[in-house]
């Protein structure tokens, strides 16, 4: 008897996705509640698990195809994998005409050539890869058996069989895929056509509908990062002894944003067609970066919370998004938002707000530059801030006095905790 598994209920206003992989090849033992398949919505990937324990069936739909809630993916068989596997090999043995017949077959399936190399048999053969792994594995001429997958439950990805090819001494094995792939080599122009992931493509249409819809305009402004390098490098050890969790810099920028957004409410607010909407509350979001691009979860009521709170939230996001288990209620809403491009070596940058927000601010890395303080030339840590807002909303006023609130807490942290 077989059990059907089928798109679950993805949020609020979201009734489609896309089958980003296939966690479970047909055959393979399934445990209840297991992820047989990932989906990719317009903010998050979702994890299907199994509702039965059984043998995984046939799939319904294909890796990149767009499914609607409630629609089959799967069918999950009765039995045990442990079960299943040797049946093909008992009906072999009385009959062994009939096993040449269909090997043939199988062989074209997968790939040319896969029947004769040793580890066609095993759980890294063709049939268990993804569609983009098993081109990569058929133009290097690379043995999947031979390859120490680093994916998802030690799953083998391209770059995998990327890495394995370039330290392969030789390419005399994979004899049948070279002349497919002479071509390129010779030339040095090679060319890979990807779909892009639903959650790109989201991204690419909100970010594309802020420039067409808001009178975006970028202010900066530097801030002297000293007086929170010191506070930093002089508690950050009794920090995460108390709180568990490491003291960084968002913690401190955050905190200021939020007296920052009190004191200047219309960088907090948003349009709502003819109406302006200010919110008493500040719930930030935080851009982090995942396999699949930029998302945003949001801090809510980070006015209400401590530094240390902060920083814990922000560490517990980021760990999430890396592993792609980010809840849909937590990309949702957000008032004002934080990008920190200094991770990555950004030095200056305009970012795009993310509607229906009206501003977002831009932090960078922290450089030294000699400035003027007290007359005199001095060698300081610097960073730039960027507040790119919304002009219909925002005006120069407003968004240079919120940048010099922000500057003025961060380059002294007393103003945060008297809350001046």
């Amino acid at each position: 008897m077989a059990t059907e598994v089928t798109v679950p209920v993805l949020g609020e206003s979201i009734t489609e996705a896309t089958l980003g992989e296939w966690l479970k090849q047909p055959g393979d033992p399934v445990a209840v509640d297991e992820p047989i398949a990932s989906l990719e919505t317009d903010k998050v990937s979702v994890e299907v698990p199994s509702p039965v324990a059984g043998v995984m069936g046939q799939h319904a739909v294909a890796v990149g195809d767009t499914v609607q809630v409630g629609a089959m993916l799967a069918t999950i068989d009765s039995g045990d994998g442990a079960a299943a596997a040797p049946a093909p090999a008992t009906a072999k043995a009385p009959e062994p005409a009939a096993t040449a017949t269909p090997a043939a077959p199988a062989k074209d399936e997968s790939g040319a050539g896969y029947g004769d190399q040793p580890g066609a048999g095993t759980s890294d053969s063709p049939a268990a890869l993804s569609p983009s792994v098993r081109r990569a594995v058929l133009e290097h001429g690379v043995d999947p058996g031979t390859v120490k997958g680093t994916g998802r439950d030690g799953r083998i990805t391209k770059e995998d069989v990327t890495a394995a090819a370039s330290s392969k001494p030789t390419p005399a094995p994979a004899a049948a895929p070279a002349p497919a792939a002479a071509p390129a080599a010779a030339s040095g122009r090679g060319e890979e056509r990807v779909r892009m992931t639903r959650l790109r493509q989201t991204i690419a249409k909100r970010l594309k509908e802020a420039q067409n819809t808001a009178a975006m305009l970028t202010t900066f402004n530097d801030v002297d990062m000293t007086a929170v390098i010191e506070a930093r490098a002089k508690y950050k050890d009794l920090f995460e002894k108390k709180h568990g969790v490491r003291l960084g810099f968002m913690g401190f920028f955050v905190k200021a944003a939020t007296m920052a957004l009190r004191d200047i409410p219309s960088v907090n607010a948003s349009i709502d067609g003819d109406d302006i909407v200010y919110h008493d509350y500040a719930d930030i979001s935080v851009a982090v970066s995942s396999p699949g691009g930029l998302v945003v979860p949001v801090i809510r009521d980070a006015d209400q919370m401590s530094v240390a709170t902060i920083e814990k939230t922000i560490g517990d996001f980021g760990k999430r998004a890396k592993e792609g288990a980010l809840k849909m209620d937590e990309m949702k809403g957000g008032t004002f938002t934080i990008s920190n491009g200094g991770v990555f070596g950004s030095l200056m940058s305009t970012p795009i707000i993310n509607p229906p927000q009206s501003a977002v601010l831009g932090l960078h890395r922290i450089e030294e530059r000699p400035v003027v303080v007290n007359g005199q030339i001095v060698i300081r840590p610097m960073m730039y801030l960027a507040l790119s807002y919304d002009h219909r909303l925002i005006d120069g006023r407003e968004a240079v006095t919120f940048l010099v609130a922000l500057k003025n807490a961060i380059e002294d942290p007393t103003r945060i905790l008297i809350d001046l």
